[in-house]
């Protein structure tokens, strides 16, 4: 006696059915997720600039009774001892500080807009000073 011969695998139609069905998916997915990461690129430079470097700016600057001037450096001094620091307690970074769009913080001290202390911004995707920069101020 023979044994019928059971369906062995998918049929094209059951197939492209589920290809139809996971192309839907990811239509309706993706543009949630698109701009995702230029949201977290600027957080992360918000975070960086808000805490991270202003942290390690104050510790210099409780060190030397001044924030790190642009003739001395700027961030550099962070780094690598000033010649005009007194009591340099560094390094207080450990890493050039660099924003998520791979270029060097810009850092003014004493500031044009914080004319107490000093500017810290990053350029934002662009790389231009423009309305998408990551500033200390408000704009």
């Amino acid at each position: 006696m023979r044994k019928p011969i059971g369906r062995a695998g998918f049929t094209l139609i059951e197939l492209m059915l589920v290809v139809i069905i996971i192309g839907t998916l990811v239509a309706m997915v993706m543009p949630r997720l698109a701009g995702r990461s230029e949201q977290a690129k600027v957080s992360a430079a918000q975070a960086d600039i808000s805490a991270n470097i202003a942290t390690a700016l104050k510790l210099y600057e409780l060190d030397n009774g001044k924030y790190p001037s642009s003739d001395e450096g700027g961030l550099s001094a962070l780094q690598t001892k000033p010649a005009s620091a007194g009591n340099w307690n560094g390094p207080y970074l450990e890493k050039k500080p660099v924003d998520p769009w791979g270029r060097e913080y810009q850092y003014r001290s004493p500031g044009t807009h914080r004319t107490y202390d000093y500017d810290l911004y990053s350029l934002g995707h662009d790389g231009q000073e423009s309305e998408d920069d990551v500033t200390n101020w408000q704009k």
